[in-house]
């Protein structure tokens, strides 16, 4: 017999689902990003907002009083957001950034880091040790939010995007090694240092090493078999078993899952389904990371901002000024210029989610007091809330950046312009002609096929290709759809070609839409569907049929290409007209239909 079903149970899972579905098309609405409205949201329902009221029954119901049942899960959110970041690194973008990535990264790191240990030395009576683990917790940026408002702002691609960038991939990267340290600060046995460093270090060095060579031998092949299945339930749970199966054997290893999971990332994000994973996992990184605001917002102590208004609030903002004037002016020792150290200082400023679980894993570890981390987890969060507006504020009277960016700030290879690249579907002999000719001309491009062999062979001279379904609109996006000059679809699927057509003919009915037919039918159809042009395979073989008997039998070059050029552009309008004349034929019908079924008057 089943057991009693406990609706308590499922409160706060109930809670957080609802309050995603109101957060984030709200505050995508508001163009806020969703991350302060989840904040938000578990401040409000959390033991500190409505909790306060939960002797009424009725609004008992609507409060997260049991954050503990959720914090376990939340925290798989860092996990995925870890992986994700992986996915955008590879080895070849980090050599490509590392001047910026371990120099000026590293720099600010060092340096925010120093100060604000020697504030959290003075002003909260910390030890050197406790202090200098609280000034890199706080030296640590919002990758979760400043990267969505930069890409929300279209500033992601310039100098101070790709500086900010490079900031927080370096903070991302220093994440593991400092929470390693928090496990080494702790009381241990009574072993020396070196002892207990040797008992650590070596199991995860043989960890990483482990992960690190079992993802280049066995990812790729892993991927290939699972693919070549073509099921999207299949492909989901091999995402998920990589994400959550790394992140286990790295904390195995003494390390933290997040690390795992990274190191998962990077190594996908140097295969041909880098685009289909990311496209996958989306979903679940951005409810996990939301639960984990939710949870992090429900845990925090608002009665301090009521007794220690004066406290808070200069904690928050003594971080966001130490920040911003130690960033900016490493930024411009670095070589930026003011407009782009200026808006990079401003977003990197505010603190991050990691703080939050630095200051977690050292109060498990008693390093430092709970009251001392949840003074500071309020600040931290008060300051995230701070981002859009900072971003706002540093972005003001920026000055244009160079049309050039200097060779650290370039994109990675397989990284396309901001504008006018084209999305190829299909990768097959006709995808492969068309993508030598933008080649030819210097036009960017990104190119999909659903076949595995094709793309395990083409890979090695395209690095542009990717494996993946592009009936998938969430997939073209990842491709840059909504920065793409045009779509060229060269699959013979037909019904595979006009769902393409539909779908990216509502996200962007201004793009640029070519597409192969089978035949004048089918062409017209894709006219209907909303194509620029339909090339029908007949119509074009019988063109050059006719344009090598022309030229073959002594008819001149220049009339041959003429007429041709001009044959094709009565196709084109007859095809578009055949299929005007039938929509209109359609809806005389449709009229017709409706006057017969109308009731005739009484006499």
């Amino acid at each position: 017999m089943a057991a009693a079903l406990a609706v308590e149970d499922y409160k706060e899972v109930l809670l957080f689902l609802g309050t995603a579905g109101i957060v984030v098309p709200l505050f995508r609405r508001l163009k806020v990003s969703p991350v302060i409205g989840f904040l938000g949201a578990g401040i409000l329902l959390g033991p500190q907002g409505l909790g306060q009221l939960s002797h009424l029954p009725w609004l008992a119901a609507l409060t997260l009083d049991d954050t503990d049942r959720i914090s376990q899960i939340a925290e798989f959110g860092v996990v995925f957001l870890l992986f994700m970041i992986g996915l955008e690194l590879s080895y070849e973008r980090l050599v490509r950034l590392r001047r910026l990535v371990f120099g000026l990264g590293a720099a600010q790191v060092l340096a925010c880091s120093a100060a604000l240990a020697v504030c959290a030395h003075f002003l909260l009576g910390l030890s050197t040790g406790s202090a200098l683990l609280v000034g890199a917790a706080l030296a640590l940026s919002s990758t979760a939010v400043v990267i969505p408002v930069l890409i929300d702002r279209r500033r992601l691609s310039t100098t101070a995007g790709r500086t900010s960038f490079a900031v927080l991939l370096f903070q991302d990267l220093m994440v593991a090694p400092l929470l390693f340290a928090i496990s080494m600060a702790s009381d241990g046995a009574g072993h020396s240092w070196g002892l207990r460093l040797a008992e650590t270090a070596l199991p995860a060095l043989a960890v990483v090493a482990l992960l690190v060579l079992c993802g280049r031998l066995l990812l790729r092949p892993f991927f290939r078999l699972v693919a070549q299945a073509r099921s999207t339930e299949l492909f989901m749970a091999a995402c998920l078993f990589i994400v959550i199966g790394t992140g286990v054997i790295s904390h195995a290893g003494g390390l933290s899952m997040a690390l795992g999971a990274f190191i998962a990332g990077m190594l996908l994000g140097e295969t041909e389904y880098r685009r289909e994973v990311e496209t996958t996992l989306e979903p679940f990184k951005g409810l996990l990371l939301g639960l984990f605001f939710v949870s992090v917002g429900a845990s925090l102590d608002l009665a301090l901002l009521f007794t220690s208004p004066a406290l808070v609030l200069g904690i928050t903002f003594g971080l966001v000024l130490i920040k911003l004037i130690l960033t900016f002016g490493l930024a411009r020792m670095a070589g930026l210029p003011f407009a782009a150290a200026r808006e990079s200082a401003y977003v990197i400023a505010p603190g991050g989610e990691f703080a939050f679980v630095m200051l977690s894993a050292a109060v498990l570890q008693k390093i430092i007091p709970s009251e001392t981390a949840s003074l500071l987890t309020l600040s931290v969060t008060l300051s995230m809330m701070l981002i859009p507006l900072l971003a706002i504020i540093g972005g003001r009277e920026r000055k244009r950046d160079p049309a050039t960016l200097p060779p650290q700030l370039a994109a990675r290879p397989d990284e396309v312009a901001k504008k006018g690249h084209v999305i190829v579907v299909g990768y097959g002999r006709v995808g492969q002609l068309v993508g030598d000719m933008l080649k030819r001309h210097n036009r960017d491009f990104i190119a999909l096929d659903g076949s595995t062999r094709l793309v395990t062979k083409e890979r090695a001279n395209s690095p542009n290709l990717y494996w993946g379904d592009a009936t998938k609109i969430d997939l073209l996006r990842a491709c840059g759809l909504d920065s793409a000059s045009a779509l060229v679809i060269t699959i013979n699927a037909h019904e595979q070609s006009e769902k393409i057509v539909e779908l990216t003919r509502k996200a962007r009915p201004d793009l640029t839409i070519v597409a192969r037919a089978r035949d004048a039918h089918h062409a017209s159809h894709l006219y209907t569907l909303g194509v620029t042009d339909a090339i029908p395979e007949t119509l074009e073989a019988s063109l050059q049929l006719a344009e090598a008997v022309l030229v073959d039998i002594g008819v001149p070059m220049g009339y041959v290409i003429a007429s041709v050029h001009e044959k094709r552009d009565e196709f084109r309008k007859m095809l578009q007209i055949e299929e005007d004349s039938r929509a209109r034929r359609a809806v005389r019908l449709s009229t017709r239909i409706k006057d017969l079924n109308k009731p005739k008057p009484q006499a």
